[in-house]
């Protein structure tokens, strides 16, 4: 570890406990960023925004060492959603195992770490409480930095976790349960806002269809093992194209679905309504992700957040777009530490740690 200035070494001697273990986190970045230099660094990430709770080791922002994820989908299935207070509780009950299998899958000890990132928002206020405060805990007994990640940007990082990195500038498209976003990436932690939904998301809108319809929880998966018997062109739905704009909205869409339903006598056309749901969304989504990718002269697209493990949404971006696209792997598109850890490596790298203070965001925004 570098030595302290004179005047540095006394203030550290009168100092508190709690500001002698931030000067030296402070020391540490500099002993990361110089002393480390050709040396992999690793990062723990931990994410319990919604109702998986995950942990995962990452060397280099790139490589994935562990990544464990603990979901709940069967408690809540249920009930036909999330439930809060249940997801926090269940948080509790998981979340430290799961850490201590992702570092022995890693075969990495406590000293083997570089930092600690952990997600802070968006998402539900008691899940990512049980996160972060576990995040502190672990940070500060271990003398090492805390990342504050928002859990939007994670999804971005999610396409660093495989193959060759992305080109700059991109298009990146954030499809998940409660967010449709649009945005241009120029370079890391450079983000220009281009569109978002007005309403219901993506997630949200495949959710709600799914429940009119009787298929279950979670939405996104249902609508699509349906639609594989559906005849998608029988039912022509408005495609919500907002002119003018980048912005989605898929309200309409899904009032539009419970009209149809409202007619539905045959069992089998609900698979024929699932098929035309999902194409509509589909078609809006790579249309506008496409149009802004021209118009802007894009380089590549991205895709990130649970909805871009849709296989149509997968293949039709493929197929329509004149330049590379980039889907991170089904399991890297859904909730998960490792997209959490990569994307604190590169806040790392930048010299961005958070203090103690660090607080939950429930309704962060990414830009």
């Amino acid at each position: 570890m570098p030595r302290m200035h004179n005047d540095s070494s006394r203030l550290f001697k009168t100092a508190t406990p709690s500001t002698k273990k931030a000067i030296y986190i402070k020391q540490n970045i500099c002993y990361i960023a110089h002393e480390r230099k050709g040396r992999k660094m690793k990062l723990l990430g931990i994410e319990t925004s919604c109702d998986e709770t995950a942990a995962s080791v990452v060397q280099d922002g790139r490589d994935i060492l562990s990544n464990l994820i603990a979901s709940q989908v069967d408690i809540h299935s249920r009930y036909g959603g999330i439930v809060p207070e249940v997801a926090s509780r269940q948080h509790l009950l998981t979340a430290i195992p799961i850490i201590q299998e992702a570092m022995t899958q890693a075969q990495a000890h406590w000293s083997d770490l570089d930092a600690i990132a952990v997600t802070i928002g968006p998402g539900l206020a008691g899940s990512l409480l049980v996160g972060v405060n576990i995040a502190k805990a672990i940070a500060l007994a271990q003398g090492l930095p805390l990342l504050g990640i928002n859990h939007l940007e994670g999804h971005i990082y999610a396409n660093w976790l495989e193959g060759r990195a992305p080109d700059f500038p991109l298009i990146c498209l954030i499809v998940s349960g409660g967010h449709s976003d649009l945005l241009l990436m120029k370079g890391h932690g450079d983000y220009q806002p281009l569109g978002r939904t007005r309403d219901d998301a993506a997630g949200e809108a495949f959710d709600k269809v799914a429940r009119i319809l009787g298929l279950g929880f979670p939405g996104g998966p249902a609508i699509e093992q349906a639609a594989l018997g559906g005849n998608s062109s029988l039912h022509r739905l408005p495609r919500p194209w907002l002119k003018g704009s980048d912005d989605f909205s898929f309200s309409g869409l899904k009032t539009a679905v419970l009209r149809l339903v409202a007619d539905l006598s045959e069992k089998s056309e609900k698979a024929d309504i699932a098929a035309s749901f999902q194409e509509a969304v589909v078609d809006v989504l790579v249309t506008k992700t496409v149009a802004a990718a021209r118009r802007l002269g894009a380089r590549q697209i991205i895709l990130g957040g649970g909805v871009a493990s849709n296989r149509p949404l997968r293949q039709m971006m493929a197929e329509r777009s004149p330049i590379p696209v980039l889907i991170p792997s089904p399991i890297l598109c859904t909730d998960n530490a490792a997209m959490i850890a990569s994307c604190g490596y590169f806040h790392l790298k930048a010299g961005e740690i958070s203090g103690w203070d660090l607080d939950v965001a429930p309704n962060l925004k990414l830009t």
